[in-house]
């Protein structure tokens, strides 16, 4: 790597900067103390903030030296939404995320060497802070009129809800971050992502008011969307979690598999860690034979084995293959498959029933009689094996792990049956 920031670029990382040609000079210079911003508002990291986490790893990787900062303080006001006020957490529970994320920043960085990586918490100079000092030493320095056309703020003006004036308050919080973390450890970079820009800004601000001469600078990273328009990292149950226990390995890794053609090479580029000349490989693979899905495997196993570990990431691969009749279902660990089973389309009954029954339960088809078609066809499976009698039920000695049955028609439609 020549340049960090023409990387950035490259890899549609780079959106804004405050200065781009005194933040080069800066970072060429180097190192650069910098840091990043996550806020503990729920007891996980989702897949949006990888961005943010893996741009923080290349700075490191370029010599830089990252303070990842957990927001003990700013996690129990919460930044303001565009929509609507946040529900505030318990300063308990907002503690107890805080430990969470933590670990879950933890091992993307090093803490060894020049420059170490170091976690902070903003909890610690804001705990001791009365209100009162609060407002002669820090809020004494913005101005509501330019508090005002921040976005999200402007935004909630304009709506029936308004805003709080906590929430008001909450630029006021980060803006105080940047310049402790400049007094404290010579921090002179903060990165962040596009929507919080005007949040990044005011701590700038903020250290130029109070420290006049300080070379400091803002670098944001664009918001990662999908070729059509829909937020990245949503899935119909919800939100892409970090935490194995919220979003299980098997559907984080289902998630990077279906996504759609328009957008892998975009993630690609900002999430993997593969040379330029590797991901143009991947780029015209997937331009010239879609339907192998060359990317999306790559950035499926590369991203699962960063966030779950190597022998997690051949689990799930051994899953996925397994259920699609490249592999025994029975070699599988119950959990990774009660976990790959739970994607599925799925029922429960308690005891075991003709095949064509369960095939019009799962609804992998649309009645017993065309499951019995189905079947006469050559098209059912149970456990990967086909079916060739109409009236054939499985017994207890089917069950996988003495609980599941695995049901295919054709190669590619599958559901699950929990016998309980």
């Amino acid at each position: 790597m020549t340049d960090i920031v023409d990387d950035l670029k490259w890899r549609g990382l780079f959106s804004l900067s405050t200065d781009e040609d005194a933040l080069r000079k800066a970072l060429a210079d180097g190192p650069v103390t910098f840091y990043c911003g996550f806020d503990p508002t729920a007891a996980s990291l989702h897949v949006g903030h990888l961005v943010q986490v893996l741009t923080v790893r290349r700075l490191q990787l370029a010599g830089h030296r990252p303070l990842a900062l957990v927001g003990g303080a700013t996690g129990q006001i919460g930044d303001p939404r565009p929509t609507a006020e946040r529900t505030l957490n318990a300063p308990e529970t907002v503690a107890a995320w805080v430990g969470r994320l933590r670990a879950q920043i933890e091992p993307y960085l090093s803490f060894e060497g020049d420059n170490a990586a170091l976690m902070v918490n903003n909890l610690d100079w804001t705990a001791g802070l009365s209100a009162i000092e609060f407002l002669r030493d820090i809020g004494k320095h913005f101005r509501v009129n330019k508090m005002l056309t921040k976005d999200a703020v402007a935004r909630r003006l304009e709506s029936e809800q308004g805003i709080s004036y906590t929430e008001f308050s909450y630029q006021l919080l980060q803006g105080m971050d940047f310049l402790e973390l400049y007094r404290r450890y010579g921090c002179t970079l903060q990165q962040g992502g596009s929507d919080q820009w005007g949040n990044l800004t005011a701590g700038l601000d903020l250290i130029h008011r109070l420290e006049p001469g300080a070379d400091v600078h803002c670098m944001a990273t664009p918001l990662m969307v999908k070729a059509d328009g829909t937020k990245f990292g949503k899935t119909e149950g919800g939100a892409v979690w970090l935490d194995p226990e919220m979003t299980t390995p098997y559907a984080f890794y289902q998630f990077w598999l279906n996504q759609d053609d328009r957008d892998i090479s975009t993630y690609m580029r900002m999430l993997s860690f593969r040379s330029r000349a590797e991901l143009e490989e991947m780029e015209q693979l997937t331009a010239e034979r879609p339907q192998a899905r060359t990317a999306q495997r790559a950035l499926a196993e590369e991203l699962t084995t960063l966030v779950h570990g190597a022998d997690q990431c051949a689990a799930v691969i051994a899953a996925s293959r397994a259920l699609f009749g490249q592999g025994d279902l029975a070699e599988l660990d119950e959990p990774t498959l009660a976990a790959a089973l739970s994607e599925l389309p799925h029922a429960q009954v308690t005891e075991p029933a003709p095949i064509a029954d369960l095939l019009a339960l799962t609804e992998l088809v649309p009645s017993k009689s065309a499951a019995r078609r189905t079947i006469k066809e050559g098209g059912a499976y149970l456990n990967n094996t086909k079916v060739t009698d109409e009236d054939a039920t499985p017994t207890r000695d089917d069950l996988i792990h003495g609980r599941w049955l695995v049901l295919r028609r054709g190669k590619r439609n599958l559901a699950a049956v929990e016998v309980r």
